[in-house]
């Protein structure tokens, strides 16, 4: 009975420690498990940006619509797109013109590129920020569940994949059956419930 317990603690542990920032994902499993990829900072999210022993190059800004970011001597940064670490070295690199070796570090503090919508038949329809990563099966139940009227077995999932638009069929009725994959949904996806 002690080794459940334990067992259990440990299994908390481990979920509390992965959700705490979206993840980027391709779709649904393949296998025993998924390839999660590190969070991409996306469009709106709140950036903390420093560089060690200078203060005033010590910034908290927004990722604006089109991805870029404005710093102080290296102007314009492409922020969409990269995690953490990859902005952190475009940033020194570009600072290396006025400092030797610069230290710089980012820290995301508020995440709200990470957005679904649900159309249709849902019992709350709407655009949903998600803080951790997510299944379709999450993100209805956010939205209050199918309604009555729902066609559960011809949802489709709407993504754009480099400016390519993917329908993509996903049957309710089936992944709660554990007949289906676990299929996760992506920052901008479009969940529509006929």
């Amino acid at each position: 009975m002690r080794f459940r317990t334990l067992l259990m603690m440990a299994a908390a542990l481990l979920l509390a420690a992965c959700s705490d920032t979206p993840a980027v994902n391709d779709g649904p499993c393949r296998g025993d498990g998924c390839q999660v990829q590190k969070f991409a900072i996306g469009p709106g999210d709140v950036l903390h940006i420093s560089v060690w022993k200078d203060q005033s190059l010590d910034r908290v800004v927004t990722v604006r619509p089109d991805g870029m970011i404005s710093f102080p001597l290296v102007n314009e940064v492409q922020a969409s797109g990269q995690t953490a670490l990859q902005l952190q070295k475009s940033i020194a690199d570009k600072l290396k013109q006025y400092m030797s070796d610069p230290e710089v570090s980012v820290t995301v503090q508020e995440v709200h590129s990470f957005a679904v919508s649900v159309l249709g038949q849902v019992k709350t329809p709407g655009r949903y920020e998600l803080k951790s990563q997510a299944t379709v099966l999450d993100v209805l139940a956010q939205a209050g569940g199918l309604t009555e009227f729902a066609s559960p077995s011809h949802i489709v999932i709407l993504r754009d994949e480099d400016g390519v638009k993917k329908h993509i069929t996903f049957d309710y009725d089936d992944a709660v059956g554990g007949k289906s994959q676990v299929f996760y949904v992506h920052p901008g996806d479009i969940i529509s419930v006929p």
